[in-house]
């Protein structure tokens, strides 16, 4: 928001990552200065952008099953994401990195629930913690760094493993002019923050989390945060009045109560393309559309990204308080 508002007052349009703000009073203030200069901002939710999620929405637009009823959906974040980034990495603490676990990693899912639906959250409940990560479940004989560690060869969290072992996330390491990634891993392992025990970071967000929401038309929507999976990515299950919906990103099954129909879409070819399977280039292009086309609707505004957020800020507020929030969509 520091960046973007001036820009704004500058005649810039904008496309912003997500999330755009780190609070809700800047959340606010940048939707105030984008409405006063009159420029438009596009939130980078890609999600709406691929593929297998275009399909469902598809789908659910031909109407051909009925009504929505309830969505279940679950993000597979995996135990080794969960380690690079949310202990280990910069996501692993919220004051340093300005966010909940849910607006760092799971406001896009909230944003497609939304997409989905086509309907504005009405009320929410949500449940979770720091269940496991903490310095009082560190097993015996774990030490301050993996590579001083006695059980490092049992420890599924091993950084050691899995930087210089199996080569994965190692994306996150400069490699310095006149060194090797093996000698940059092994410093990093002995002196940097990718080396810690899990067990013994500073990190401070949950570890797993639950998000029930009540959506206008009595729709019913749960999102579920998940860490301890070796899975990496996410499940949707739609019930509809005539049938249902689900997948998980690889394989969409459409089947109808009546008369048994059934029908399977594959993606598994586009699994692991780059760029989100072509989705983040489906979005810059709708953003250079909206540029050249001042009346073009992109799929990503401010205002739906706005609902998205907040509902992340008052799930965060449910689970600290243990109460239901009611969404009433006004500052």
């Amino acid at each position: 928001v520091k960046t973007a508002v001036p820009l704004l007052r500058r005649g810039y349009d904008m496309l912003l990552e997500k999330p755009f703000a780190v609070n809700e009073d800047e959340m606010w203030e940048l939707q105030r200065v984008a409405g006063e200069t009159g420029r438009r901002v596009m939130i980078c939710h890609v999600l709406r952008y691929a593929p297998f999620y275009v399909a469902v929405k598809e789908r659910l637009l031909a109407g051909e099953i009925g009504d929505i009823i309830n969505i279940q959906a679950t993000e597979h974040v995996s135990y080794h994401h969960l380690a690079v980034s949310y202990i280990r990495g910069k996501w692993g603490n919220e004051e340093k990195c300005g966010a909940p676990m849910l607006l760092a990693k799971c406001c896009h899912d909230i944003d497609f629930l939304l997409w989905l639906t086509g309907a504005h959250c009405r009320s929410l409940s949500s449940f979770g913690s720091l269940r496991w990560f903490r310095a009082e479940n560190a097993p015996a004989g774990a030490g301050r760094r993996c590579l001083d560690c006695a059980i490092e060869s049992a420890c599924p969290f091993s950084a050691r493993d899995l930087y210089y072992v199996r080569r994965d996330w190692v994306a996150n390491f400069d490699v310095p002019e006149g060194k090797t990634l093996d000698e940059t891993i092994l410093e990093e392992l002995r002196t940097g923050m990718y080396g810690r025990c899990v067990y013994h970071c500073d990190n401070d967000v949950v570890d797993h989390q639950l998000l029930a929401m009540e959506m206008e038309g009595e729709v019913t929507v749960s999102l579920s945060m998940e860490m301890f999976t070796a899975d990496d990515f996410r499940k949707t299950h739609v019930r509809l009045t005539g049938g249902e919906i689900d997948g998980d990103e690889r394989t969409l099954r459409v089947r109808r109560f009546r008369g048994g129909d059934e029908r399977t879409y594959d993606f598994s070819d586009i699994v692991g393309q780059p760029f989100h399977a072509g989705a983040d280039l489906h979005l810059i292009g709708d953003f250079i559309r909206a540029l050249r086309d001042p009346g073009y609707p992109f799929l990503t505004t401010i205002e739906d990204s706005i609902e998205s957020h907040r509902i992340c800020y008052d799930a965060e507020r449910s689970r600290r308080t243990g109460t239901t929030i009611r969404v009433d969509g006004t500052k």
